[in-house]
């Protein structure tokens, strides 16, 4: 099994992609804490790995919150004995044309997938860098490669991301910590789900490969960044969007 014994963290694990990539990660032999700020989907998703024979712990983790997230780390370090992968998936949209986009949206916006990325790296980081070994994986977004209609907060956010992630493998690359991203295209989840669906068909016919990817697509390739497989990989951007901006 691709992480047998590696013991992750995954955030906005209760729903869409941190869902899917939670029980992949399972399948392939890692304890999973499955860190959502909802507690009854978290808690849904551990069960459902614990009924597959597979290690889980189902916490609620508010990453806008340094205190959550510190006692969150804590406690899955003290759960799993390390910390060995980190996926940083939680993220929320709250879209508005740049005129019309309120103070209170950005700011949501910025402190859930902007700050919440880097208090979590922040806090999980140390465990990493004393044991010599890592993989953190930060969840960016194809809109941040070109910017999207409404998304001014959302597009500024996942762009940071990508930054951070560069900075962040230079940082923590000497001690073993590898730090990667990956920008998921349009993917057929509760998120994208919100759009009309003559925007979602008009993007399918704009994607080279004609449809809308599947979480479970993006979970593979975050197991991959997660297992030793990416031993070399670091500070990469990898694209899953079925060559939408080609």
């Amino acid at each position: 099994m691709r992480l047998h014994n590696k013991v992750t963290l995954v955030t906005g694990g209760g729903r869409g992609i941190g869902r899917a990539t939670a029980l992949v990660f399972a399948r392939e032999g890692a304890a999973v804490a499955v860190a959502d700020i909802d507690q009854t989907a978290a808690e849904a998703v551990a069960a459902e790995i614990s009924a597959a024979g597979g290690r889980a712990l189902g916490l609620v983790l508010d990453v806008a919150s340094a205190v959550s997230i510190e006692q969150g780390v804590a406690q899955v370090a003290t759960w799993g004995g390390r910390i060995d992968v980190l996926l940083n998936n939680a993220g929320i949209t709250r879209d508005a044309r740049m005129l019309n986009l309120t103070e209170q949206q950005w700011d949501a916006v910025i402190d859930v997938n902007l700050k919440g990325v880097w208090l979590c790296t922040r806090a999980a980081a140390p465990h990493m860098l004393a044991q010599g070994s890592g993989s953190i994986i930060n969840a960016s977004s194809v809109v941040a490669l070109y910017g999207n209609f409404g998304q001014t907060n959302y597009a500024a956010t996942k762009a940071g991301v990508i930054a951070m992630t560069k900075t962040w493998a230079r940082e923590l690359g000497p001690s073993g910590v590898r730090v990667n991203a990956v920008t998921p295209g349009f993917i057929a989840t509760d998120m994208v789900g919100t759009i009309p669906p003559k925007v979602t068909t008009s993007i399918a016919e704009r994607t080279p490969l004609r449809r809308m990817g599947q979480a479970e697509e993006v979970a593979a390739v975050y197991l991959f960044l997660a297992s030793d497989e990416a031993s070399f990989v670091t500070g990469s951007v990898v694209q899953v969007d079925g060559g939408l901006v080609l």
